[in-house]
């Protein structure tokens, strides 16, 4: 990503089709209860040139209110960036319980490290600098990891959210969550095709391939929501 001079443009529209809509949200409902190292993890990443693909606040305080009604002790992450997502669901979980993190740039995921670790949950994460699909074969390979996870965060390459999904659908036991993020591409999944910028298509289509497969997916119960930038929350039920 580094060699692309202005990231900016792939910034997704906002969902709600209104800014001042989306500032009231926030300001009203979310930054008034968001908790200080989130705050702080998220002036962290302001001026990151990919700042703008971190966890969005409203989505973030959502996956909080499922963490305390799931109270999961075993999480996984794929896809980290600076760890806004990670750093909530660190506070959300007991203190001996433990999150897989998973992400191609450690430098990204060092940016929030100095606030995680203020935050006095560093010991809660084992962050693996890799892609991801190679650390879930991985974990498969040994029986005792299928069903052993609570919750399972999805933040990465939306291209391989379908194959992520087949592995981390086994990982995770049956009750327990998988949360998909970006899941309708800033509204653009019901924008006609030649309305979408080519550089937006990929993702696009592939969040479009991946409503369709949960839809039809009956290991699941689901709901497709439109917090954040679409969130696919779903229910391991077989």
């Amino acid at each position: 990503m580094e060699h692309i001079k202005d990231p900016s443009i792939y910034r997704n529209p906002v969902i709600l089709q209104s800014e001042d809509l989306t500032k009231y949200i926030l300001e009203t409902a979310v930054y008034p209860r968001e908790p200080q190292p989130l705050k702080e993890l998220r002036e962290a990443t302001r001026n990151h040139p990919w700042g703008f693909i971190a966890t969005l606040p409203d989505a973030g305080q959502l996956i909080t209110l499922l963490l305390k009604l799931l109270n999961p002790k075993k999480t996984i992450e794929v896809g980290v960036f600076t760890g806004y997502s990670l750093l909530l669901t660190a506070l959300n979980i007991p203190d001996d319980g433990k999150i897989t993190a998973i992400d191609i740039d450690r430098k990204a995921y060092e940016v929030g490290l100095p606030v995680i670790k203020k935050a006095g949950v560093e010991h809660k994460i084992n962050f693996i600098e890799s892609p991801a699909l190679p650390i879930l074969d991985k974990l498969l390979e040994d029986p005792a990891n299928e069903g052993s996870f609570d919750f399972a965060f999805i933040d990465a390459d939306k291209e391989s959210y379908v194959n992520y999904h087949e592995r981390l659908i086994k990982l995770v036991k049956i009750g327990g969550l998988l949360v998909y993020d970006n899941t309708l591409w800033g509204g653009r999944v019901s924008w006609p095709e030649d309305k979408v910028p080519p550089h937006a298509r990929p993702g696009r289509d592939a969040a479009i391939e991946f409503n369709k497969k949960i839809t039809k997916d009956s290991r699941v119960e689901f709901a497709l929501t439109s917090v954040g930038d679409g969130l696919n929350i779903c229910r391991r039920i077989a």
